[in-house]
């Protein structure tokens, strides 16, 4: 099994020794993302739902680096810190995957995430 480590400019550099992303031979394996902008490397500024909207921007980015998409998502796995924004985190999911079938996915709430955030979002696609 070959093992490619992914990495692009239009998503947020690691803030620490992982990868952004990993390609095996059929799939890719993406590191958790969090709402920082690319350009800045600091979280962006807005709503819960500007944050989530942001986290799915990148992993767009990720996942295009790797050769697929979100349209090829197997499962995501959702960490927040507090579940009673799931609303609003399936208000995206449900436009994000609006043409397509949408993947399995887990989410779980976590006592904090990395730089104080409130939501982060990794991913399993095929490419």
């Amino acid at each position: 099994m070959s093992k490619t480590i992914v990495s692009t400019p239009d998503a947020p550099a690691a803030i620490g020794p992982y990868s952004q992303g990993i390609l095996t031979d059929h799939l890719f394996f993406s590191a958790g993302q969090i709402p920082l902008d690319p350009r800045t490397g600091k979280l962006i500024e807005g709503d819960f739902k500007e944050r989530v909207e942001q986290v799915f921007n990148n992993l767009s980015a990720v996942l295009q680096a790797a050769g697929s998409s979100l349209d090829r998502v197997v499962k995501m796995t959702v960490f927040m810190t507090d579940l009673n924004q799931f609303k609003e985190v399936n208000e995206v999911f449900e436009r994000r995957f609006a043409a397509t079938q949408p993947p399995a996915r887990s989410a779980v709430q976590v006592a904090a995430l990395p730089m104080g955030t409130d939501i982060e979002i990794e991913c399993i696609a095929t490419r």
